[in-house]
């Protein structure tokens, strides 16, 4: 079939989009109450607003890094996430009904934006091999898993993830990792001429490193239980964020050959830290262990990117094209294993449970188990032929969905005497 059949979407996007809304609004208005109950809302919003510029602003231009497909890396993670917050609302709210109605307020909210991460890190690991059509699917079926594994290990196994390392991060990066396996593109296996980046894209996605980067402590304490845990977890984050940091800049010199810096591994790493510390950032491991924490994250995932990634793309079929296995997944799998030591090593309690370090590995055990099998069966259903997908040859190329400007031609410029006036008209 023909690419252009293949990824015209003037109906088939079009019509799916629209009936899901239609389904969701339908759905708000027969489950869906206010919670007024709820005392001093405003504590909440300002965590609120720093974790939803997380998510439209960090999570968006943080994929802006491929030089022609800046538009969809912004765009569909905006798709993304408009969407899912709303199915994340629904499907984290059904677990907690009462008397047959889902009752929302700022940390309903918050919550929901959570979800929507799960898919957005996923479609990191996909970007730019996968149409809209796809990514409304995977957001639907990926956001439903995690609203069902997020009960089974908050209120089930009653293990703690403040920060979401293993909820989110882990869960998101193999989810979205077991899609991009079965999705294994065999013309992509040499590197494709539109994957790399231009030094404005480059800096475009630093923009988004930065926003998650400074926001990052709000993501972490957002959902703690009291106010004090809220403190400890923005302290201990700001300080792993520190050092994870300057480890990165200090381990992108050393593995490469001229003592360069790589602006890849600065705009991922130095946020490893960040989902390292998360599980057990409310918990006392004192500041210096959260920097300790953020240092192996930063150790961790520049080696990954460097080694694992070539690795995993040439022997295991998977091809992870923002590298979220380094930043999402392996420092997640951290946050979970620090906190079962950290679990063993010192009794915590939250909201009346004791933690011990067998329902945090139990935690960290399922939620893996769970984002594979997910992943697989998610990716089997988006490699159905009707739902349409680019060809190898248009991978990473906005134009594919967008309507893209054509680029400028510069004029050329006269080599000598020529004004300010002139020299303005050249450059338009």
């Amino acid at each position: 079939m023909p690419p252009d059949l293949n990824t015209n979407m003037r109906f088939k996007f079009s019509i799916l989009a629209l009936l899901l809304e239609v389904v969701i609004i339908v759905l708000f208005g027969i489950f869906v109450e206010y919670d007024h109950r709820r005392k001093n809302p405003e504590i909440l919003y300002p965590v609120f607003q720093d974790v939803h510029v997380m998510i439209f602003v960090g999570f968006g231009f943080l994929m802006t890094f491929l030089k022609k497909y800046g538009f969809s890396g912004v765009g569909i993670n905006m798709l993304i996430a408009a969407f899912g917050l709303q199915w994340g609302t629904l499907m984290q709210g059904f677990w907690h009904m009462e008397e047959g109605k889902i009752h929302i307020d700022v940390k309903s909210m918050i919550n929901a934006d959570f979800s929507t991460a799960t898919a957005l890190i996923s479609f990191g690991a996909v970007l730019g091999k996968t149409s809209p059509v796809q990514m409304l699917i995977l957001t639907i079926l990926e956001v439903t898993i995690f609203a069902c594994n997020e009960h089974l290990v908050t209120n089930i196994l009653q293990a703690t993830d403040v920060g979401a390392s293993m909820t989110i991060h882990a869960f998101g990066a193999y989810f979205g990792l077991a899609v991009t396996l079965i999705l294994y593109r065999p013309g992509l296996k040499n590197k494709h001429e539109n994957e790399e980046s231009t030094y404005h894209s480059d800096l475009f996605a630093m923009i988004g490193t930065l926003f998650l980067w400074l926001f990052w402590p709000s993501f972490n304490s957002a959902i703690a239980s009291e106010q004090n845990h809220q403190i400890t977890a923005i302290i201990n984050t700001y300080y792993s964020l520190a050092a994870c940091t300057v480890v990165t800049f200090a381990l992108s010199s050393l593995v490469d050959q001229r003592g360069k810096f790589s602006m890849v591994l600065i705009q991922n790493a130095t946020l490893a830290g960040g989902v390292a510390v998360g599980t057990c950032a409310d918990l006392l491991i004192k500041p210096f262990g959260a920097m300790f924490i953020g240092s192996i994250a930063g150790i961790v995932s520049v080696l990954g990117f460097h080694f694992l990634t070539p690795l995993l793309a040439s022997k295991l079929c998977i091809q992870d094209t923002c590298g979220v296995h380094n930043l999402h997944g392996l420092p997640g799998i951290m946050g979970g294993i620090a906190s079962i030591i950290v679990t063993a090593i010192q009794g915590e309690e939250r909201q009346g449970v004791h933690l011990t370090p067998a329902m945090q590995a139990a935690a960290l055990g399922c939620t893996l188990g769970i984002a594979l099998v997910g992943g697989a069966l998610t990716g089997g259903i988006l490699k159905l032929p009707f739902l349409g997908q680019a060809s190898d040859q248009n991978c990473f190329d906005d134009s594919v969905y967008w309507e893209v400007p054509e680029e400028e031609k510069p004029h050329e410029i006269p080599s000598n005497n020529y004004d300010e006036h002139s020299r303005f008209q050249a450059i338009m």
